[in-house]
């Protein structure tokens, strides 16, 4: 009992000061949280608007090298831009526009002759997808429409879709000229011994970022252009819209193509035939093996050396979380997590060879 009562007469370890601030921690992560799903599109188009920024800032820096002032280098690096999406809007949107309009309208008749060919029913006998469908109530015509409320929901958001583009811009020319002043003046707060390493660590993800985003550029026009060019060729009646789409395949890594191919190779089979659809799908196959062996190992390995298990597991997670947004941020968002792994694991090493040096 005088244990007990010993016991009980201590004052209680857990100080109305320290429950406050353990409840206000708490309430701050939760806010946080709220926060972050509230503003997730704020927070998309800022990152958008980031990628864009790091990739630019590439182009004005070399400019300054050629002594431009970075105001200058910054005015003629976007009038270019500009200029190129101009040029591309007068040529390419309106021809892109119209043969996606005639596709849409055909997507029915076109998903029943999918259905109807051989090739698909080879598959079909194998795999049972039309049974599998029927069980969940949905014949092929409601397949084929089914697709079509989400795209006109998108037609009818373009008004929401130039003002996002219109905050992009502004965002860019605004992390252009005083981005790089930002984050100098927020290195130069940190400690000095550990300044070189935070201005290591952000100079390789901004190398990185950059040349991600660059041969990323570069694989999205080489592919849109060999498609379009290949289908047009062949007589594919929708090959503006189908190349196009095709091209942004790639800023999805390795599952993109394979899926844009093999849809463009139904389409191409239903508008063409089996000759044509032999082509297309010989072109995929073709076109997988350059952007698998030569342009993605180009990017993915000498710029943000990532495996290429770890950058397939960071698409798919990022596609669930956020969409096509989701797919570009991935990889970039990945390689800076990894080097800034990498540097930790780094002091980690530094320390314990420092514990185990002798005196």
């Amino acid at each position: 009992m005088a244990g007990i009562n010993s016991s009980m007469g201590h004052p209680s370890q857990v100080t109305l000061k320290t429950a406050f601030t353990v409840c206000f921690a708490a309430l701050a992560v939760v806010t946080l949280a709220v926060l972050l799903v509230k503003a997730q599109v704020a927070l998309i188009l800022t990152g958008i608007a980031a990628l864009v920024a790091i990739a630019l800032n590439h182009l004005v820096v070399l400019l300054m090298r050629a002594r431009l002032k970075r105001n200058f280098a910054i005015g003629v690096v976007l009038a270019a831009l500009l200029s190129t999406l101009t040029t591309v809007a007068v040529l390419v949107i309106p021809s892109a526009i119209a043969q996606g309009q005639a596709l849409v309208e055909e997507a029915p008749t076109l998903a029943d002759e999918v259905l109807a060919s051989r090739f698909f029913k080879r598959i079909d006998a194998r795999f049972h997808i039309l049974e599998q469908l029927e069980k969940k109530g949905r014949n092929s015509t409601e397949l084929a429409s089914g697709a079509l409320p989400p795209l006109l929901h998108a037609v009818s958001g373009v008004f929401s879709l130039v003002g996002a583009l219109v905050t992009i811009l502004f965002l860019v020319v605004f992390m252009l000229i005083f981005g790089p002043g930002l984050v100098r003046r927020a290195v130069a707060l940190t400690l000095p011994e550990r300044r070189e390493r935070y201005e290591r660590v952000l100079s390789k993800v901004y190398t990185a970022t950059g040349g991600y985003l660059a041969g990323l550029t570069l694989i999205c026009s080489i592919n849109a252009t060999l498609t379009t060019t290949f289908l047009a060729i062949i007589g594919v009646p929708f090959f503006l819209p189908l190349g196009i789409a095709s091209g942004f395949s790639s800023m999805v890594p390795y599952a993109g193509p394979i899926v844009a191919g093999g849809t463009i190779t139904l389409l191409t089979l239903a508008t063409g035939g089996a000759w044509k659809g032999m082509a297309a799908f010989i072109y995929f196959i073709l076109y997988g093996q350059l952007e698998g062996n030569v342009l993605a190992p180009l990017v993915f390995r000498r710029t943000v050396h990532i495996n290429p298990l770890l950058t397939l597991l960071a698409v798919v997670c990022f596609v669930e979380m956020a969409g096509i947004v989701g797919a570009l941020l991935a990889v970039p968002v990945v390689a800076a997590a990894q080097i800034i792994a990498r540097e930790l694991l780094l002091i980690r090493q530094e320390r314990l060879s420092a514990q185990v040096r002798p005196p």
